[in-house]
């Protein structure tokens, strides 16, 4: 039950940066949708979620890494 539960709450970032990409490709479309009434509302919140999304994900994956040590450290 608490790998479903996981899953659901790493599949919550990723459908959010596929709602931004999908409303991103509407935009340049020149398509509004219903909660929008202008274009470049619906693009900039198309780019806060597709970034929402993607740091979402990127962080839970390098979280992820560093806790087994697989996460490369930094030359200086």
């Amino acid at each position: 039950m608490t790998r479903f539960i996981a899953l659901i709450i790493v599949l919550i970032p990723i459908a959010a940066a596929v709602i931004g990409v999908k409303l991103l490709r509407d935009t340049f479309f020149n398509i509004i949708h219903a909660p929008f009434s202008h274009l470049w509302t619906q693009l900039i919140s198309s780019v806060l979620l597709f970034i929402l999304g993607m740091v979402l994900i990127s962080g839970w994956i390098f979280y992820r890494e560093r806790k087994k040590n697989a996460a490369t450290k930094r030359k200086s």
